[in-house]
């Protein structure tokens, strides 16, 4: 025995009282060893989960001797750890305590302490579920809240693609979504890291991953670099990921993945689970967001039609009779003096009627669709941004932006206004964004130049943030 029975029965219970104080996992994991060690004089504890994938921790110990042992071969004492009938892992003491090998009674009060870091391990772990599940459907409703305020579809499957990668602790959330060939395309990239080359990039007909994916199977990946399903040119990337259907009542909407940055830790069990979960919710939301659009036009036509009635069964027709009356009573005998002044009532009633019919006419035609311009586009890229933000950037535009701007300058222009307002969101405490198209803006050789600017205020030293980005016209 390495000290009096009474001084080790007052440091177990010591021991018994810190492991059992402690919900977070890692805390309770390592009071554990600390504890076995301070009771055993051990050289070094360590305890090894039995499946590292399933807790997501690594081997946990005491920091190692500053000497080594003095034994050739250290004496080794096993204790199994227990969570009920689970057997969660294994704590082993290295090194001789004082100058024999580890007793019975060292045994004895390690599965004292072993059976009651099981409940504690237990505890710990219902704990860290607990928390877990609540944030993922924290950020299921804030996705499904989002969602149906009526963004635009690329807005609605960024908001889905940045919410999930957070809520996983991933270094990318994507969006796929099917293409002609039967294959399919990351569409939407959500990464605080280079983003270059992940849209566009597509997974090609007859992949086994793709395969489960169009048959709403999830896929778990341990290491997209190294695992033969992954054939894309950016797999070598990532570690660890997820590739969940983003699917609605027998619909394939898309393929939400979440991979992690190579060497990160694996998905557990129940991050797994609870990311299945938010993947069908997020599907969900989606359809009943894309549905959104179509409802509001439906109202539009049901609203239009009815005061074009209206206006027909009112209006017209009332203001036909009085028309009539009018005409009547200019062709009665004694109406010579006043003849002139119903001649012209007349007239005007007469282009009123022509008028109202215009309306009517207008009221019936589909309304227009949203504006297809580089001004509307861009007013569309800051709404979305508004939902990632919480408040509406400023946009302003200087110049014919829709007259001086062809197609093929507005769409990596869309692309430079997404990446800015993407970063602007992680900003701490940002509070104002602005955005500046320029159409007649130069360049230094005098050529004439489109140029976005997106400046902030969310930058660590409070100082404000600028992002240029111009093309010659």
């Amino acid at each position: 025995m390495t000290a009096r029975p009474a001084a080790r029965l007052s440091r177990l219970l010591d021991a018994l009282l810190e492991v059992g104080t402690d919900l977070d996992l890692r805390g309770t994991l390592q009071h554990v060893v600390d504890g076995a060690a301070e009771l055993t004089g051990a050289a070094r504890a360590t305890l090894t989960p039995a499946d590292p994938a399933a807790t997501g921790l690594p081997e946990i110990s005491t920091p190692p001797p500053k000497a080594p042992a003095r034994a050739a071969t250290p004496h080794r004492l096993r204790v199994p750890i227990h969570v009920r009938d689970e057997r969660f892992g294994e704590l082993c003491l290295t090194g001789p305590p004082g100058d024999g090998p580890f007793t019975a009674e060292d045994e004895q009060l390690l599965r004292v302490l072993t059976t009651q870091a099981g409940i504690a391990i237990g505890n710990a772990r219902l704990y860290e579920t607990a928390r877990q599940r609540e944030h993922w459907i924290e950020g299921a409703a804030a996705v499904t809240t989002a969602l149906l305020t009526g963004q635009s579809a690329d807005g609605a499957l960024t908001t889905v693609a940045e919410r999930a990668r957070l809520l996983a602790g991933a270094s990318a959330g994507v969006i796929l979504q099917p293409t002609p060939e039967g294959g399919m395309e990351i569409v939407t990239a959500s990464t605080p890291d280079d983003p270059d080359g992940l849209v566009g990039t597509a997974i090609a007909p007859g992949s086994p991953v793709l395969e489960q994916l169009l048959g709403g199977e999830p896929v778990f990946i341990a290491d997209s670099a190294t695992d033969p399903r992954m054939t894309t040119r950016v797999r070598h990337r990532f570690g660890p990921s997820m590739m969940l259907p983003l699917q609605a009542s027998g619909r394939l909407i898309g393929t939400l993945a979440l991979p992690r940055r190579r060497g990160g830790h694996p998905y557990t069990s129940v991050e797994r689970l609870l990311a299945t979960q938010f993947a069908s919710q997020a599907a969900l939301a989606l359809v009943l967001a894309d549905a959104g659009p179509g409802r509001e036009r439906l109202a539009v036509y049901e609203d239009r039609d009815r005061i074009a009635r209206d206006l027909h069964d009112l209006v017209v027709q009332r203001l036909f009779a009085t028309g009539m009356t009018l005409e009547s009573t200019r062709r009665r005998p004694g109406a010579d003096g006043v003849r002139d002044l119903l001649g012209r009532a007349v007239d005007e009633l007469r282009s009123t009627v022509q008028e109202v019919r215009t309306a009517i006419f207008a009221l019936q035609q589909p309304p227009p669709g949203p504006p297809a311009g580089l001004r509307g586009r861009v007013l569309r890229e800051t709404a979305s941004a508004a939902t990632l933000l919480g408040f509406p950037p400023s946009t302003h535009f200087r110049g014919p932006v829709d007259g001086r701007v062809p197609e093929d300058l507005a769409a990596p222009l869309l692309s430079a206004l997404r990446r800015a307002l993407a970063a602007a969101s992680r900003g701490p405490d940002v509070s104002r964004v602005e955005v500046v198209v320029d159409a007649t803006a130069a360049l230094p050789d005098g050529r004439d130049a489109v140029r976005l600017t997106v400046t902030h205020d969310g930058t660590p030293d409070g100082e404000r943030s600028t992002t240029t980005w111009q093309s010659p016209l």
